[in-house]
């Protein structure tokens, strides 16, 4: 073992009843079923404060050799979200006039999404996740990165859940191509744009799409090998 390598004791350690386990276990499952994508949000603020502990959350996600390759940049600037609007809505308009092609935009309709994105704008934040191709250790010696889209993928993961454990409504938004987020957040070339969340109360006459009430069954999207 590596003379670097300490360890500590396990925090937080708490063991729990079998029965106590599906109990948990049922209830996020209850919990987290009533999260969907919204596209019709409220202008109601929602305090930086509560942005902040929910990012706090998705940097507790685990990642390669720790290195914890990712960046969230949080806008709630009106005049920061109009162009990333603007810039999104130009890409959306290519995507929707042929470049995604017939099938991905055939697989699309019943989503019924097109060009035009107003929750940009409407919604009172964005998060942009960018992931960190290289990073820099404490020393500030720049350091190769690993498994980045996964750690960023997981780190997503969280930052999503604690967003709907807090109350709020989230839209997963991935213009393609996202390279224009890089400019107008001044972020720098060692980082590339993965994901933007839209975040806010959902508006009172929010709707979603009935076909993304659809879940595949357990026995579609798992199997068990036991003895």
């Amino acid at each position: 073992m590596s003379k670097d390598y300490q360890a500590v004791p396990l925090p937080r350690v708490q063991a729990l009843a079998d029965d106590e386990s599906l109990r948990r276990a049922t209830a996020f499952l209850e919990h987290v079923s009533t999260r969907h994508s919204v596209r019709q949000f409220s202008s109601k603020a929602v305090p930086r404060e509560v942005i902040e502990t929910c990012v706090r959350a998705a940097g507790r996600a685990p990642s390669g050799a720790n290195h914890q390759p990712w960046h969230f940049a949080c806008v709630s600037d009106p005049e920061v979200k109009r162009q990333i609007r603007e810039a999104a809505e130009k890409e959306e308009a290519e995507f929707y006039g042929g470049r995604a092609g017939e099938e991905w935009l055939r697989n699309l309709a019943s989503l019924g999404t097109d060009q035009f994105k107003p929750f940009l704008e409407g919604a009172p934040w964005l998060i942009a996740i960018f992931v960190e191709r290289q990073g820099r250790d404490e020393e500030g010696k720049r350091r190769k990165n690993y498994y980045m889209s996964e750690s960023v993928g997981i780190a997503t993961g969280f930052l999503l859940n604690a967003l709907h454990s807090a109350g709020l409504a989230t839209l997963t938004h991935t213009p393609n191509p996202m390279k224009f987020l890089s400019k107008i957040l001044d972020r720098p070339s060692t980082e590339r744009p993965y994901m933007l969340i839209v975040v806010g109360h959902p508006a009172e006459d929010a709707t979603v799409p009935a076909s993304s009430l659809r879940k595949k069954p357990l026995e579609e999207i798992s199997s068990f090998h036991t003895d």
